[in-house]
């Protein structure tokens, strides 16, 4: 493949960052830079500094760990959503894909992964200790586990599974709506939506 030349160094250095990002070619990237020269100087400026902001101010909700740009995010600040019911996800995007779906009134709590021996994640690595404290601190009364439909979410819920035992509180996971071997960032909101509300009693098995 043919070396790129560039005229000026600093589109280069644009170009180089830009394509960094998951999904961006070199050929996205210098569309990219491309396009931001042609753009008014405040509104690049706003562009860089609303992307300095996010690495600089967001912060995870201390009881959730969802992201916020407060001590306690949004969700868990809303009176109108039940504490008592705690959904737990992998991860932030997980958050959002449930949200649109508009059928969860509930709190959420995210692991910040699932457990892979093969990726060298390990339960250590997940927020499932901060997850049980809330439950036993707490007056919770459901924790739905509505992980990946993957080997290594399954394992997950078995193991949170097990840290929740003793507790007095419902566990379920969600209807198999969502396929095996799914992630629910990519389900589409009526699936997960029915998923959700038609969840079922987590079965520990032997």
């Amino acid at each position: 493949m043919n070396q790129q030349l560039y005229s000026s160094k600093l589109l280069e250095n644009v170009v180089n960052e830009f394509s960094k990002l998951p999904g961006i070619g070199q050929k996205t990237a210098l569309r990219m830079a491309l396009h931001l020269l042609k753009q008014e100087t405040a509104s690049v400026q706003q562009f860089g500094e609303s992307i300095i902001r996010l690495r600089n101010e967001v912060v995870y909700c201390k009881r959730c760990m969802n992201l916020s740009d407060t001590d306690v995010c949004e969700i868990c600040a809303n009176p109108r959503r039940d504490p008592s019911l705690i959904c737990v996800v992998e991860s932030i995007r997980d958050v959002m894909a449930i949200e649109n779906t508009m059928q969860y009134n509930g709190v959420y709590h995210v692991l910040g992964g699932i457990i892979s021996p093969m990726d060298g994640v390990g339960p250590a690595d997940l927020t499932v200790d901060a997850l049980e404290k809330r439950v036993k601190e707490g007056d919770v009364a459901e924790v739905i586990l509505a992980l990946s439909t993957t080997m290594e979410g399954d394992t997950t819920n078995f193991y949170i599974a097990r840290k929740l035992k003793d507790a007095a509180v419902k566990i379920s996971t969600l209807a198999r709506g969502v396929s095996i071997g799914d992630e629910l960032e990519y389900a589409d909101q009526i699936t997960l939506g029915r998923s959700i509300i038609h969840r079922q009693p987590f079965e520990m098995g032997e």
